[in-house]
């Protein structure tokens, strides 16, 4: 017996997700192997993982290359929910860890009846990456060339206040300007670079898709 469930689950089968990939993410491949051999490409008895980047994508902002790429995770047992997260990326180092993700955007759908639904948002969410490649990528580059010349305040005061509009509590709040004055003062994107290193942090998805949207927020606020 692989697995026990309620009525309500329904099975999506990997191959059904991979197709979408193949489909819509054309030029994406796995990231070089990693010093322990890993490929980013997984499947077992009860998960599947899959971490494509486009090395066509890359783009040069002051000095800072950007990539598009995207992880794919799904449970034909219904082990953990499927999922997509698509970003653009600095660097991926030898571990595979993805730093200084920026544009986050993250879909879960648990497997229930209408699972199967998720494929059009996993087909919706590969094409608005590969269209931000092809189409937008000059307006890409001027956002965050904004954002890097943007200061959001004046002082840390200034600075909290600004980042509670876009949902980040106080202590948070504190936590982000340390880490970005570390780095490169208070640019939007330093702000920004400094909430999805937090995110990284969270071992909880939920509050790792708060960090990325509260900096998605931030970052759209000035394109």
């Amino acid at each position: 017996v692989r697995s026990i469930h309620g009525t309500a689950y329904t099975r999506l089968h990997n191959v059904d997700l991979l197709t979408v990939v193949r489909e819509f993410a054309v030029d994406f491949q796995a990231p070089p192997v990693g010093l322990n051999g890993g490929t980013g490409l997984y499947c077992g008895e009860q998960d599947m993982f899959c971490f494509l980047i486009d090395p066509t994508g890359w783009t040069d902002i002051n000095g800072e290359a950007f990539a598009p790429g995207f992880f794919l995770w799904n449970s034909e047992v219904g082990r953990r929910s499927l999922g997509v997260s698509t970003f653009w990326f600095q660097a991926v180092c030898g571990n595979h860890i993805v730093w200084d993700a920026i544009e986050v955007n993250e879909v879960r759908r648990k497997h229930t009846t209408n699972v199967r639904d998720s494929l059009n948002d996993v087909r919706r969410m590969l094409e608005q990456l590969v269209q931000k490649r092809d189409a937008r990528r000059d307006g890409f580059i001027r956002t965050v060339q904004t954002a890097m010349g943007t200061q959001l305040g004046t002082d840390v005061e200034d600075v909290c206040k600004e980042l509670g509009k876009h949902g980040v509590r106080a202590k948070l709040a504190k936590l982000v300007i340390q880490e970005a004055q570390q780095r490169s003062g208070l640019t939007v994107f330093a702000l920004v670079d400094a909430l999805t290193r937090l995110s990284q942090q969270q071992k909880n998805a939920g509050e790792r898709l708060e960090l990325d949207q509260q900096a998605a927020s931030l970052l759209t606020s000035i394109a």
